[in-house]
C-alpha cells in the first residue's frame, strides 16, 4: 500500500497536466483577429477606386491613383492603418497625406483633384456605415472639410473642422458593417468627409478620405477647372471575395507583412508638438520631412508590427500551435510513463 499510494497521488498529478493540455492548446492557438476596413457610406476614396477595378479603373481620378501607387494599394483597400496610432493621429500624419495616412503605398490617395468620384449628401440624419472584413471594438470620428476646402489643393489638417461631427463607440455590426447615425452640418460643394476607427484593444487606427457632394459651388471650384465627379459605389461583396487573393492584408485577421508590398510608413512628428499652418495640433507644413521606413510603422519594433497590424502573424499561431502540441504530446508521455510505474508497483505490492 505504500508504494500505491504514492503511484496514485503520480498519476493523479499527471492526469491534472493533461487536462490543462487543451486549455494550453486553446490558449496559445487563439490570436486575435485584426482590424480591417473602410467607410463604404459615403464611400471612401480608396473604396471607390477598387470597386472601379484596380487593373483597369475608370474614372480619371483613380487611373491617377493607380499611376502613382500601383494597383496594390486598391487591393488592399482595407488597409489604410497606423499599428501604434494610438490616438495621436495628428502628430503621426503629416499634412498633404491625411488619405493615406503617411504610407508610401496609398500615396496615390492623397492626389489633389476635383475630380474623385463622390457620394451625394445633404446636411441633417445621416446614416453611415463601415465596411469591416474583420470586426473589433473601438470608436469612430467623421470630421468634414471647412468651408474654405479646395480639393484641387493638398488636404491638410486645417482643412477639417476642429471637433467630429459624427461620434461612435462600438457600434452595432450589420451585415459586415458597423452602423451608426449622425447629423451632418451645412455645406456647399464639393468636400470630404475624413474618418478615423480607433481600436480600443489595440493601438492599431484606420483611416478613410470619402469625397461627397452637397450640390452648388465650393470654395475650391472657383480657383480650379472643375472636372465631372463620377458617382462612387462601394464594392460589392463579391468584389471583395474576388480581389481578397490579390491583397496583402488577410480579411481573416492574420496577414503577411506589408514588405511584400514595399510599403514605407510614415514616422511619428517630434514629440514637442509640431502644429499645423493653422496653429493646430498636428504635424504642419514646417515640420521636418519625414523619415520612411519599410514596414515600420511609425518606429514599431520588428515583432511589435506584426501584432499591431494583423492581431498575430501566421508564424505567432503556427509557433503557438506547435508548442501546444509539443505540451500535449509531452503530457501523454509522462501520462503513460506514471501508469506503467504505478501498475508496476501494484504488482510488486
Amino acid at each position: 500500500m505504500a508504494v500505491i499510494a504514492p503511484a496514485r497521488r503520480r498519476l493523479a498529478a499527471t492526469v491534472a497536466v493533461l487536462g490543462a493540455a487543451p486549455l494550453a492548446l486553446a490558449g496559445l492557438s487563439t490570436a486575435p483577429a485584426a482590424a480591417h476596413g473602410s467607410l463604404s457610406d459615403p464611400v471612401s476614396r480608396v473604396s471607390a477606386c477598387f470597386a472601379e477595378g484596380p487593373e483597369n479603373p475608370r474614372s480619371a481620378a483613380c487611373k491617377a491613383a493607380v499611376a502613382v501607387g500601383g494597383t496594390q494599394a486598391l487591393y488592399d483597400w482595407n488597409g489604410v492603418n497606423i499599428a501604434n496610432a494610438a490616438g495621436k493621429h495628428r502628430e503621426l500624419i503629416p499634412d498633404g497625406k491625411l488619405c493615406s495616412a503617411g504610407n508610401d503605398k496609398f500615396k496615390g490617395l492623397d492626389l489633389p483633384r476635383a475630380d474623385w468620384p463622390s457620394t451625394p449628401m445633404e446636411a441633417g440624419s445621416h446614416t453611415f456605415r463601415f465596411r469591416a472584413t474583420a470586426p473589433h471594438k473601438g470608436s469612430f470620428e467623421l470630421y468634414l472639410t471647412k468651408a474654405s476646402y479646395d480639393p484641387a489643393q493638398p488636404l491638410k489638417w486645417s482643412d477639417l473642422e476642429e471637433k467630429p461631427f459624427a461620434t461612435a463607440t462600438d457600434p452595432a455590426l450589420e451585415s459586415g458593417s458597423y452602423v451608426f447615425d449622425g447629423t451632418v452640418p451645412q455645406a456647399s460643394g464639393r468636400q470630404l468627409i475624413y474618418s478615423v476607427w480607433q481600436r480600443s484593444d489595440s493601438p492599431e487606427a484606420f483611416y478613410a478620405c470619402s469625397d461627397v457632394d452637397f450640390g452648388g459651388e465650393s470654395a475650391g471650384d472657383g480657383t480650379a477647372e472643375a472636372a465631372p465627379a463620377p458617382a462612387a459605389s462601394a464594392p460589392s461583396e463579391e468584389e471583395i471575395d474576388e480581389g481578397a487573393d490579390k491583397s496583402s492584408v488577410e480579411h481573416d485577421g492574420h496577414g503577411d507583412d506589408d514588405a511584400a508590398t514595399n510599403a514605407e510608413v510614415t514616422e511619428a512628428a517630434p514629440a514637442d508638438g509640431a502644429t499645423g499652418t493653422d496653429g493646430a495640433d498636428g504635424a504642419g507644413a514646417n515640420a521636418p520631412e519625414p523619415n520612411n521606413v519599410a514596414a515600420s510603422p511609425a518606429g514599431a519594433a520588428p515583432s511589435d508590427v506584426a501584432l499591431a497590424e494583423t492581431g498575430g502573424s501566421s508564424s505567432t499561431s503556427s509557433l503557438a500551435i506547435g508548442g501546444a502540441a509539443a505540451l500535449a504530446v509531452g503530457a501523454s508521455v509522462l501520462f503513460v510513463s506514471v501508469r506503467r510505474r504505478a501498475a508496476g508497483g501494484a504488482h510488486r505490492a
